[in-house]
């Protein structure tokens, strides 16, 4: 018997019946045919073992055709399956009712071959087509939610989100936003005295930990460039302070790295401002930010000192009250000459976070 024939079950107290109807359903080429004398003992064998096709009488003790019709159609596991009543020429009126109970179609006794051939054949169609429906929707839901991680692993959450609502991601102008770069210190003499596939494993490892970082305190990773890492706070989730949270993740970053193997130096560069984001291509297309903020921050990582995180003065006087910070003087930032830099050495805890009272304590002066 092919692992793929259908499987019957015959439901009749009348042995002779059952002899009948399974000797013809063999002849016609079914040969995994179970029968069942009462409907007790057909709820028994569905419950042991799947069926492709059901033919029930309606007239039997115990429990007669409409009570197992009714517990099958009310069993979310078994209720799919096609049931198809048997009954005598007199008994239309019990089939219709049976029908409209949920009975994919009915046989009348005596058995005639023709018309059992054509509407088991069919039921057993129908259920295959059914069957293969519910597959063929199990594979778009597969890919539908390998589309969503793809989107998630090159756009932001939050463009997936509009992108997903509104069938795009408009450009537009983003007032206050924490732009935030991150990069690793001599990463290209890494690469050059190590073997390629020790330079990405230890890349992987380093930037994995940052999206957990970033994911973290509800920041937006944008993308990594060779080895710098890109984040931004306030885009498009909104937050209290953008500035404190982008500095308490790169100081996060930086203790990251030096837990991870092979302990690497990485620098940051933080400013607030303005930003345009946006889409950019149609293949291999990336979200992306432009402007002056943008600019400025990868800026002061580049001149940010090893195992920092720098921000611009005009930046760190948003959460003066509430860090303590260095400064590293005039720092000729290409573009817009002389800037103070200010190295964040450390902001508070969030429970010392002010909650009503001024943020003076002078641990943060």
């Amino acid at each position: 018997m092919s692992k793929n024939a259908p499987a019957l079950l015959v439901v009749d107290d009348n042995e002779d019946n059952r002899f009948t109807l399974t000797e013809r359903l063999r002849r016609e080429g079914y040969g995994d045919v179970a029968c069942a004398g009462n409907g007790l003992e057909a709820l028994e064998a569905l419950a042991k073992r799947p069926f492709d096709l059901v033919l029930l009488d309606i007239a039997m003790p115990e429990m007669d055709g409409y009570e197992v019709l009714a517990k099958v159609k009310a069993d979310t596991r078994l209720r799919d399956i096609p049931i198809v009543m048997i009954s005598a020429v007199d008994e239309i009126e019990s089939v219709a009712r049976c029908i409209g109970l949920g009975a994919e179609d009915y046989l009348s006794k005596p058995f005639n071959a023709v018309l059992l051939r054509a509407r088991v054949a069919a039921c057993l169609e129908k259920k295959k087509l059914r069957d293969q429906e519910g597959v063929y929707l199990q594979q778009i839901e597969t890919e539908k939610r390998r589309a969503d991680e793809l989107l998630y692993a090159m756009l932001p959450a939050g463009a997936v989100r509009e992108l997903k609502a509104t069938n795009e991601v408009r450009p537009r102008r983003y007032n206050e936003v924490a732009v935030l770069f991150c990069d690793i210190v001599g990463f290209t003499a890494y690469c050059d005295d190590n073997p390629p596939e020790k330079v990405v494993e230890d890349l992987q490892a380093l930037i994995c930990e940052f999206e957990r970082i970033v994911h973290r305190h509800e920041m937006e990773k944008i993308k990594t460039i060779g080895d710098a890492f890109m984040a931004t706070a306030g885009l498009f989730s909104p937050l209290p302070d953008p500035v404190f949270t982008s500095i308490q993740c790169g100081l996060d970053m930086v203790a990251a790295s030096r837990r991870i193997e092979p302990r690497w130096d990485v620098r940051c560069g933080i400013h607030f401002g303005p930003v345009v984001a946006g889409i950019i291509g149609h293949r291999q297309y990336v979200f992306d930010l432009w402007g002056d903020t943008v600019n400025v921050a990868s800026r002061i990582a580049a001149r940010a000192p090893p195992g920092t995180v720098a921000t611009s003065g005009a930046t760190w006087l948003r959460i003066r009250e509430r860090g303590r910070g260095r400064s590293l003087g005039l720092v000729d930032i290409k573009g817009k000459g002389p800037l103070e830099l200010i190295e964040c050495q450390e902001l508070e805890r969030p429970e010392q976070c002010w909650t009503g009272h001024p943020p003076s304590s002078p641990r943060f002066k």
